[in-house]
């Protein structure tokens, strides 16, 4: 490399390094440095503002075209704090004068942006410029012209008959729009409501949903149901016009017999009242009457037309206290009238009656004493009576022997 070529590139090279310590130290004290990335700049330039919420904090001091995006490299005031991710939007206060990068959000805590901190497109926006506008309206006037939707007339004819259908009608096109407005406030105001039923409609489907294959035979048992009343209208028709005779029937009925049917319900409430009076009579009724009826049917004897039954009227009474009781109650009647000429009872009547004096005494064994034969603390003799007499011969104290039974002391032999 020539001597010459050598000192000029260290000459550039100090150059350079000058540049870059002057910029260092010639730089406004207190500034950093961001760069913002757009697809165009209109009306953006040098000079312009960087502000938030209106507020000027820095400068835009270069804008570069990059081919298919701009580069804007900003100087912000360090006193200003701006969010890490923020974005970059810019803005345009009139149509006529300078537009300016508006940087949003506030800064309300979190990481800041730091100097050589960059914006990339996706966080950047630009307006619509004004020449977009006008092409969106021409190409909507074109649309909506005699060359579009209104070459047969069908935009004119609409117009016309949304005006006649509106023509008196403002006011109450003012109350539906009005209605409408309150409706939404309503809306609005119970969202939380809304949204609750709207949960739980959101619920009620998902359980309709688990159980789907029932809802479906469910579905397919009413639509059954409801061919089969098809199918039977007529007779339904029918059922339903005798139903309203037989009701009128009734109510005349009712009218003309309502003094009867008041004292047919008291009545009724008398035999309801004895009823419940002797409900337990009736609970043990019902209890024994089946098996009572079943025994009865069995009893039947179709060969000869009886019924077989074994009568036990007499209950548990022993024979000695059957036979002593038939004593007794002959004893009390008067034979002397009678046309027996000769007695074929009398080899055995003393003996029977003898036993029975016993028995009835009380001193069965002749043992001078009572008789306990079985145990119980009882004396024989007074469970003979109850047997017989029915609790002492009903009037309280021992009755009389038959005629004829000679007494037995009931006192122990001294």
């Amino acid at each position: 490399m020539s001597g010459t070529l050598q000192r000029a590139v260290a000459l550039g090279a100090a150059l350079v390094l000058l540049a870059a310590l002057g910029w260092t130290i010639l730089r406004p004290a207190g500034q950093y440095r961001v760069t913002a990335y757009f697809t165009e700049t209109v009306g953006l330039y040098p000079g312009s503002d960087v502000r938030v919420l209106g507020i000027a904090i820095g400068t835009i001091d270069d804008v570069v075209p990059l081919g298919d995006k701009v580069r804007v490299e900003m100087s912000l005031n360090e006193d200003y704090d701006v969010p890490a991710e923020a974005d970059a939007i810019v803005l345009a206060p009139s149509l006529v004068s300078d537009r300016y990068v508006q940087l949003s959000p506030v800064y309300d805590g979190g990481p800041t942006m730091e100097d050589g901190a960059e914006i990339p497109l996706d966080r950047t926006a630009i307006p619509v410029e004004l020449d977009a506008v006008y092409g969106a309206l021409d190409e909507l006037s074109a649309a909506l012209g005699p060359d579009g939707a209104n070459a047969n007339g069908a935009l004119s004819d609409l117009v016309d008959v949304g005006a006649a259908n509106l023509e008196g009608n403002g006011e109450k096109l003012n109350r539906t729009l009005t209605g409408f407005s309150q409706a939404v406030e309503t809306l609005a105001e119970n969202r939380e409501d809304l949204f609750g039923s709207l949960d739980n409609l959101q619920t009620f489907t998902s359980a309709l949903a688990s159980i789907d294959a029932q809802v479906g035979q469910f579905n397919d048992n009413m639509a059954a149901v409801s061919e089969l009343l098809v199918a039977e209208r007529e007779d339904l028709a029918e059922a339903v016009v005798l139903l309203n005779d037989a009701l009128a029937d009734v109510a005349g009925f009712v009218r003309d017999n309502t003094s009867v049917l008041t004292t047919n319900v008291d009545r009724l409430a008398d035999v309801t009242l004895a009823l419940v009076q002797q409900r337990t009579a009736l609970a043990e009724v019902l209890d024994v009457a089946p098996a009572a009826l079943s025994n009865l049917a069995r009893t039947y004897n179709p060969d000869y037309g009886t019924l077989d039954t074994r009568d036990n009227g007499l209950g548990s009474m022993t024979p000695e206290v059957v036979v002593c009781g038939a004593l007794y109650q002959l004893g009390r009647i008067t034979l002397e009238n009678l046309p027996i000429a000769i007695d074929p009872l009398a080899p055995l009547r003393t003996d029977v009656q003898d036993i029975c004096s016993r028995l009835l005494s009380g001193d069965a064994d002749n043992a001078n004493g009572p008789d306990d034969l079985n145990g119980n603390g009882r004396p024989d003799r007074d469970e003979i009576w109850e047997a017989i007499f029915g609790g002492g011969g009903g009037g309280g104290g021992i009755p009389q022997l038959p005629i004829g039974f000679v007494p037995v002391s009931t006192e122990a032999a001294e």
